[in-house]
């Protein structure tokens, strides 16, 4: 929940003029009220628009909230699904998540499906169960062809705004076992077609090192997406 209008179409366009994604395919998922003017500020470019959530129903009495269809006609291409925050603050379930992801592929959105843990639950040993199991009822009744499509974003809860960064090799370990749920749930080609990106205090003294793990495909990136910062991220090959 940052940015004005006014103050997202300036950023939108210091970063567009810097960023070619000629390489990489760069999304910037911003809130709700800005959604239309980020897609028609991004038309001429090579970057794309995803929203930070959506219901699960076509329509109806559902006050406040956006459907797919409203984000599909303005343009936006992608949407995040069950982030941390929705599930801590405005309690977001598994079953919601898989809802809404459901949802997002009937209207050919493209989910970027969130999955974590606790410091208390990493501290418990329980971070591979729990990821797993997330990312199991996430993807159920998602076919192999729609699950290629589709991105999981590894985010520790305890990582994300807090300037705790988890390791690489602790990320990698994580986005692995993503991976390999994946292959058990389908096959080998769709899990290495899935992409799966690390979120968590992504910035740009890290991101080459992240990002160079065999099972990163890319980053969520939070607050260094606020800040011109954003650009060496995105540039971080070169």
């Amino acid at each position: 929940m940052n940015k004005t209008l006014t103050e997202a179409g300036g950023l939108i366009n210091e970063l567009k003029s810097k960023i070619a994604g000629d390489s990489v395919d760069v999304v910037f998922c911003v809130p709700a009220v800005n959604l239309a003017t980020a897609v028609e500020l991004l038309k001429d470019s090579k970057i794309a628009v995803g929203a930070q959530n959506m219901h699960f129903e076509e329509s109806g009495a559902y006050t406040g909230e956006i459907s797919a269809k409203m984000l599909t006609d303005i343009g936006v291409e992608y949407v995040i699904i069950g982030h941390s925050e929705r599930r801590e603050y405005f309690g977001e379930t598994d079953i919601s998540v898989n809802k809404k992801v459901l949802k997002a592929i009937e209207h050919s959105l493209i989910p970027i499906i969130c999955v974590g843990e606790t410091l208390v639950q990493r501290q418990q040993g329980i971070t591979i169960d729990l990821v797993r199991m997330q990312t199991k009822i996430a993807m159920q009744n998602v076919s192999a062809e729609q699950a290629k499509k589709v991105v999981i974003a590894y985010e520790p809860i305890w990582a994300i705004g807090t300037g705790m960064t988890a390791t690489s090799l602790q990320a990698q370990e994580v986005c692995l076992a993503i991976r390999k749920v994946i292959a058990e749930i389908y096959d080998e080609e769709t899990a290495e077609t899935l992409r799966v990106q690390y979120g968590g205090s992504v910035n740009a003294g890290n991101a080459a090192e992240l990002f160079a793990m065999p099972d990163i495909d890319g980053g969520l990136v939070g607050g260094a997406s606020l800040k011109a910062e954003f650009v060496d991220i995105v540039n971080y090959e070169k």
